[in-house]
């Protein structure tokens, strides 16, 4: 363990001076399978009592416009309210190989609301072997598996709730694209309002279009560069 904690601290204040990433002591490791997805809903870790620290700021949620914070007990627009995922919480890549954004997780299968706000470093495998991506668990999702991240991506996929897109940026009644998986080229993105082509495209571009890809992973504690996007932290 105390050679990962070198290897981790080395990387990061060499490569990205900008970003320093500590692995939280006791935390979960492990390997797991990626989705992706953008519905548009308000997720599930911006209600306080989803939170481990019941007194704490759930994940900040937003308008209709996606910039404007809504309240935090304004009812989700995928089921008759009016909050939404804000524009901000959509990847961004920091370099070639690390990247920041925001996933659903569930580390024992279907909804799993303990590790809210948590911070995990997905490190991924395969064809994308060496690039990284630091995200923060924003929801959870009923139709995830044990160990499952489903990053959140502009034209991923709306998936099982089809309203929340279509009553914020009258999308299509299935989303962009395919209703699971999305968009299929970086061309397509431009069908997405402007302000979330940047994160469409993200797929793209620092993940080469790799479907799905496997991961290993590793909780860390949460960088001051994602908590002031989402407001909460772990």
């Amino acid at each position: 363990m105390k050679l990962l904690l070198i290897t981790l601290t080395v990387y990061y204040t060499v490569e990205v001076s900008s970003i320093s990433l500590t692995p939280l002591e006791n935390g979960i490791t492990g390997t797991g399978k990626t989705t992706r997805y953008w519905d548009c809903c308000k997720p599930s870790c911006g209600w306080a009592e989803n939170l481990r620290d019941k007194s704490g700021t759930p994940i900040r949620t937003c308008k209709k416009d996606g910039t404007t914070t809504a309240g935090t007990s304004v009812q989700s627009a995928c089921a008759g309210g009016e909050s939404y995922t804000c524009n901000d919480q959509q990847p961004r890549a920091i370099n070639s190989t690390l990247a920041l954004g925001f996933v659903a997780a569930s580390f024992t299968g279907g909804v799993d609301t303990n590790m809210c706000c948590a911070c995990i470093l997905l490190s991924f495998e395969g064809e994308l072997q060496g690039k990284k991506m630091l995200v923060q668990v924003t929801n959870t999702g009923s139709d995830l598996s044990s160990n499952h991240f489903d990053i959140a991506i502009p034209g991923g996929g709306v998936g099982i709730f089809t309203q929340g897109c279509s009553s914020q940026w009258g999308a299509p009644s299935n989303g962009w694209g395919q209703q699971y998986g999305g968009v299929a080229s970086a061309d397509e993105c431009s069908q997405l309002p402007d302000a979330l082509q940047t994160g469409c495209k993200f797929r793209f571009e620092f993940l080469l279009n790799v479907s799905n890809p496997s991961v290993k992973f590793e909780q860390v504690q949460c960088p001051s560069e994602i908590v002031d996007i989402s407001g909460c932290t772990y």
